[in-house]
């Protein structure tokens, strides 16, 4: 991972889960990470563990579904390294999970802010400058809901399957200039998302086994991976971790 040293890289929902161990497995392979989040207390918390580590950490608060906090985001992490190299929009929210006769509409449009206008918004936000720089990564968080209907869902799945079109459509603008703009598609991650979504429920994977998922370090070795010179080749889809082939080209083992 010699390739990432010195690169900048700015991580949303950054404060725990596979934001956090994101950050952590860039820092370690010599990024200098920028963790983003909503909850200011917990994410310099964690930064502040990182630093202790030696690693090269800073954080900013944001709320993705904020345009002006994300541009905040981009122009401060741009002020202290000089430079954004990797993008990766992972802040994402499965609330609330509900049948549609009883949503909330006010909670549900939420949810496509902050899962569809947040990963946008990223974009938007650094595109211009890695254009100015002539490369750069963004990686939008994925999930196999961008290609499913399932029961409590229709904001998750309505929300992902966006993301994926946007990922797509993206690669058609920005391939052609050197900035590699790429889905990863986890699978079930052991994460507090995954925790209510079991506690809910509500369709198939609610009903999950525990020990079936895996951990947030799977998902963080992805971003590494295709933070690198291979990602190219995955530019504009969805990269996967739940074939066997994912797994093996990421170095994961079962």
């Amino acid at each position: 991972m010699h390739y990432l040293t010195g690169k900048t890289a700015i991580i949303t929902g950054a404060s725990k889960g596979i934001g956090l161990a994101t950050a952590r497995e860039l820092a370690k392979n010599g990024v200098r990470v920028v963790l983003s989040a909503r909850s200011t207390e917990k994410l310099e918390e964690e930064t502040d563990r990182l630093k202790n580590e030696g690693l090269i950490a800073a954080s900013i608060t944001a709320d993705v579904s904020n345009y002006s906090e994300v541009e905040h985001l981009v122009r401060s992490t741009l002020e202290i390294h000089g430079q954004i190299d990797i993008l990766v929009n992972n802040a994402g929210t499965i609330d609330p999970i509900s049948r549609l006769e009883s949503s909330n509409p006010d909670d549900w449009a939420k949810a496509m802010d902050i899962n569809v206008n947040g990963v946008y918004f990223g974009m938007r936000a650094v595109i211009p400058i890695m254009l100015k720089q002539g490369h750069g990564t963004i990686i939008n968080m994925s999930s196999g809901a961008a290609n499913s209907a399932l029961e409590g869902w229709s904001h998750y799945c309505s929300s992902k399957a966006a993301v994926k079109k946007l990922t797509e459509c993206a690669n058609v603008e920005l391939g052609p200039k050197g900035i590699n703009v790429i889905g990863l598609s986890p699978g079930t991650v052991a994460t507090d998302m995954m925790a209510k979504i079991k506690q809910s429920g509500i369709n198939p994977v609610s009903k999950l086994d525990w020990d079936g998922h895996i951990s947030p370090e799977w998902p963080a070795k992805a971003v590494s991976y295709l933070s690198g010179i291979e990602g190219k080749k995955h530019a504009g889809t969805d990269f996967s971790i739940k074939t066997e082939e994912g797994r093996q080209a990421v170095g994961l083992t079962n």
